[in-house]
């Protein structure tokens, strides 16, 4: 690292690997959805099915509105500065994520389950796209592509209990 009085020079190297730590961190958010998807399918057509998967629901926007955020961290550190793609990634799964939350406290399942399969699946398209030009670590390539399809098949099971549903 380099100070000086215009600025700081920062010289990083990124694996290729998925790290050990980005395994648990990664894996780990994912484990409440897949929870959530599993208890509201044990649940269905009793009372507490609804507050499980509303739970999960805005456990999953929270995520959601997260990895917007990490987006926009990674974009501080970009050579050559924030991407425009970095800045439209951010705010269309930011924008998503709290589509999601505020349709869900309507009572809105439908509208915020598809939001949050829709973002899920943007990051796991986008993720690897971005990797090969810097816009996020490398190991995204890798590890996005494995880690969303937990919360996009959880997600989709609660869609599905919400269409079939007799209430």
């Amino acid at each position: 690292m380099r100070d000086d009085a215009t600025g700081r020079t920062i010289l990083a190297h990124e694996p290729r690997r998925i790290p050990w730590l980005d395994l648990v961190f990664g894996f780990g958010p994912m484990l409440p959805i897949v929870a959530g998807a599993a208890t509201a399918w044990w649940l269905q057509g009793q009372p507490l099915d609804y507050l499980v998967a509303l739970a999960t629901q805005f456990y999953a926007a929270s995520i959601l509105c997260f990895l917007a955020g990490v987006h926009r961290g990674v974009s501080f550190r970009t050579e050559g500065g924030p991407r425009l793609s970095q800045l439209v990634t951010m705010l269309v799964l930011y924008g998503l994520g709290l589509g999601s939350l505020l349709a869900a406290a309507m009572g809105k399942a439908v509208p915020s389950l598809a939001m949050l399969i829709l973002g899920y699946l943007l990051v796991a398209v986008l993720d690897p796209l971005q990797a090969r030009t810097g816009g996020v670590p490398l190991a995204h390539a890798r590890l996005r592509p494995i880690q969303m399809p937990l919360a996009i098949v959880s997600l989709a099971v609660l869609l599905w209990i919400k269409l079939n549903a007799p209430y």
